[in-house]
């Protein structure tokens, strides 16, 4: 029997928000899960609720201010674009990527929106999306307030909405329900929000993470369909990797970054299967991040894991798995999947999964965390071993960053997922060796990390305003 205090027990029982692995992991476009996915979710939801109010057919014009880190880094991480997309209806898993440029330049030419693909409305983007920046809200910095208006200029519907990091969207009414109280599901069977839940769990059921995360979804849908749907993400995963690996040129938004998972990709190819360096290993796995996050970075389709600017860490690992890990399986991507999701959603409850609230360490560091577990889980580790690389994958990402160079995801974002990678491989191996038992626990690292999130100055949260991004020229030679 696991222990665990009644009173712990009975919160896991009334607080947890239940979290999917098809939410953690979502598909969609790049370059990033705040400020691209999130904004592009809210404002589709926005025109559906005026649809759903009856107030569509009213609306003449629409209008978009962001706040926080939004305003300040929002041109360079497309928000503006994912915004008009979503208020035209589209979705981050639906959106054809290739497709993108000339719908945006259609509604700059035309200055017209149309609403859910049905509704027209005038706009102009000089004029109806707004970047204040310097202004931020209480409960998040990457806030978004939809406006819309009769053609007398009275204001129909006026809403705030939140991305909340990793593509996950909140709206204001949501933030005054007693801390998104009417988001509460009690039907999955094994709620937690710490890691000392999620042991007592497996320890009073005899179930693996993987094992108890299954049970969780199995609520919403059937195994068959957890199964294909994970193996789905993979896929994707796998396509964006091999886009990555042959697309050449230069990165857009203005800093000439090349690709340069092409060029690495043939030199290693010509070096066959055979290693004649161990630490050759390394960079296939560097490979496999470069590919995803350029990839991430021109707008390409990627999958948050657990957000676009971290996208390259688990893919790359899971890449490491197949082909450097001894008999992979089927079942063994499954167990990563899940298991890499119950440790995602611990950061998310103590923490989050934001860099502007976090720094980078809330995206970078806890994809980390969630692909060393996910590895341990797939090569057979137990359950403390799993949570032993979790923890040891974010102690050694605490107080990281967010300093985009002229606010791309590009540098330090790109070769950051190559590092964070190669620690999650480090961190497994580490936990794997030993016997599970350690010093310092998950739930101790997590609460570091949110305090140290808290402290750090806003500058270095995903406003381009300190760090590299005040360092290094926005306009380079291609590098």
């Amino acid at each position: 029997m696991g222990v665990l205090s009644m009173s712990v027990l009975e919160a896991t029982k009334r607080k947890q928000i239940p979290v999917s692995v098809f939410q953690l992991f979502s598909i969609g476009i790049g370059p990033s899960s705040s400020h691209t996915v999130g904004p592009m979710r809210a404002a589709r939801q926005y025109v559906e609720k005026l649809q759903k109010d009856r107030l569509l057919q009213h609306t003449v014009h629409i209008a978009v201010e962001l706040f926080g880190s939004l305003a300040m880094t929002g041109k360079g991480h497309a928000t503006d674009i994912a915004l008009l997309l979503g208020l035209e209806g589209e979705t981050p898993e639906g959106i054809d990527p290739n497709s993108v440029a000339d719908r945006i330049s259609a509604i700059e030419q035309n200055k017209v929106l149309n609403l859910l693909g049905v509704h027209p409305v005038s706009f102009h983007v000089e004029e109806h999306l707004i970047f204040s920046k310097g202004k931020r809200f209480t409960f998040h910095s990457n806030a978004m307030r939809f406006k819309a208006c009769d053609a007398r200029g009275q204001v129909l519907a006026s809403d705030i909405y939140y991305s909340t990091g990793g593509g996950f969207v909140v709206h204001q009414d949501q933030v005054m329900e007693s801390s998104l109280t009417s988001m509460l599901d009690e039907s999955i069977p094994y709620p937690f929000q710490t890691c000392e839940e999620l042991l007592y769990w497996c320890d009073e059921t005899g179930l693996t993470i993987a094992e108890l995360m299954m049970e969780n979804e199995k609520q919403w849908r059937s195994v068959d369909h957890i199964r294909r749907g994970i193996l789905n993400i993979w896929r994707v995963m796998q396509e964006c990797t091999e886009r990555g690996l042959h697309q050449e040129g230069i990165l857009p938004g203005g800093l000439n970054v090349k690709r340069r998972a092409p060029d690495l990709y043939k030199k290693l190819s010509k070096q066959g299967s055979t290693l004649k360096d161990p630490a050759e290993v390394f960079d296939w796995v560097s490979l496999y991040a470069l590919s995803v996050n350029e990839e991430n970075a021109a707008g390409g389709r990627v999958v948050t894991a657990p957000t676009n600017g971290a996208s390259g860490v688990i893919p790359a690992v899971l890449h490491y798995y197949k082909q450097f890990t001894p008999q992979p399986t089927e079942q063994g991507i499954i167990d990563f999947f899940l298991t890499a999701t119950a440790i995602g959603i611990l950061y998310k409850e103590g923490a989050s999964l934001s860099a502007a609230e976090m720094g980078c360490q809330g995206e970078v560091g806890v994809a980390c965390s969630m692909a060393a577990a996910g590895l341990a889980a797939a090569l057979g580790g137990t359950k403390k071993q799993v949570v032993n690389a979790a923890e040891i994958g974010m102690e050694h990402n605490l107080g990281l960053t967010c300093d985009p160079v002229g606010g791309l995801v590009q540098i330090p974002c790109i070769e950051r997922n190559t590092m964070g990678a190669i620690k999650a491989i480090n961190a497994q191996r580490l936990a794997l060796h030993g016997d599970g038992n350690h010093c310092v626990t998950l739930d101790q690292v997590i609460a570091a990390m949110r305090e140290t999130g808290e402290d750090m100055h806003s500058k270095y949260k995903e406003t381009s305003e300190g760090g590299l991004a005040i360092k290094v020229p926005v306009s380079l030679p291609a590098c």
